[in-house]
């Protein structure tokens, strides 16, 4: 017959290695890691290697961050961060703003999307013919034009500037919507169209190719416009073309610009968002390398205020360097 003394002893001698060995696995084990979605844009543009730029920095300065890196598109990405399908995301401040304030194309206000950094700046270009007589907006009533599809940022964009004008598609001679780029350089080129609009970076290759073929002008943004555009959306800023970006072009041009930026889930923790902008901020060159118009970017043009909620990680960095 067993002492339960013996019963004790037995009992303690199998389960304190059991303990000990719980305890071996608990400590050794890494902390857990992070796993977040980034969706990025679609195949063949310049987010997808910027997005794999961002993933290889982050995952290597910030411990236990594990990304997934996904394509998407400036709208797609804004509604999966607040849907909840994605955690980060690129997107264009001014369709953002759209977003945020609940206007189409988006069915609800978003309130779950925060602002993380401006990157660099989308130009809206109006070139003109040289010949066309186009020196300001007002200008463009009874001439041709030619601008993307219905819906696309750039025709969202001239649509308004009409407005703001007083005008609308009607007003003109003609408004052709052109998929490509090069459909839009060869109407300029044919003389089919007088003035062509579009939403990128510059100098774009488009206008390039068509400042080869004949003489151009670039249409500035006038004052009036330009306000009219930051009241309806802040997303909306003045960004100026530089002096010789484009063949004979003399003067700097000011037109109105939104910027590429990156948004997170605002449920996000502060920690990791804190890091992770301090790391862009940090490694600015190596952003650089993929996307050329990022050089110089500094950490006061990343935190401008676009009209998005930022992040209060971001805004813990962004007040601790002084650029807010």
């Amino acid at each position: 017959m067993r002492d339960d003394n013996e019963e004790t002893t037995m009992g303690t001698k199998l389960i304190k290695p059991a303990i000990a060995a719980a305890l071996a696995i608990a400590f050794a084990a890494p902390a857990a890691a992070q796993q977040v979605t980034f969706m990025t844009g679609p195949q063949g543009g310049s987010w997808i290697p910027l997005g794999g730029a961002l993933k290889g920095l982050w995952e290597k300065k910030i411990s236990g961050l594990q990304i997934q890196q996904t394509p998407g598109a400036g709208i797609a990405n804004v509604r999966g961060i607040d849907e909840g399908k994605a955690h980060i995301g690129l997107a264009n401040s001014s369709s953002t703003v759209d977003g945020v304030e609940g206007r189409a194309p988006y069915p609800k206000k978003v309130t779950k999307v925060c602002q993380l950094a401006n990157l660099y700046p989308q130009y809206f270009q109006v070139v003109a013919a040289a010949d066309s007589k186009i020196e300001s907006y007002a200008d463009l009533k009874g001439k041709s034009l030619v601008t993307q599809p219905k819906g696309n940022t750039a025709e969202q964009v001239t649509a308004m500037v009409l407005k703001i004008n007083g005008m609308d598609y009607g007003s003109l001679s003609k408004a052709n919507f052109q998929a490509g780029y090069n459909d839009a350089v060869s109407m300029m080129k044919d003389g089919h169209a007088q003035v062509f609009t579009l939403g990128t970076t510059a100098p774009a290759s488009a206008v390039m190719d068509l400042a080869s073929a004949r003489d151009i002008k670039l249409v500035p943004v006038d004052d009036r416009t330009k306000g009219e555009m930051k009241k309806m959306n802040p997303g909306f800023n003045k960004v100026v073309i530089k002096a010789g970006t484009y063949p004979k072009q003399d003067k700097d041009v000011p037109v109105v610009g939104y910027s590429t930026h990156v948004v997170v889930s605002c449920d996000l923790p502060e920690d990791t968002v804190y890091k992770m902008t301090k790391v862009m901020a940090d490694n600015v060159a190596d952003m650089a390398a993929v996307v050329k118009s990022m050089t110089g970017l500094t950490a006061k043009e990343m935190a401008t205020d676009i009209g998005v909620p930022l992040h209060k990680g971001a805004a813990k960095y962004y007040k601790e360097v002084g650029a807010m």
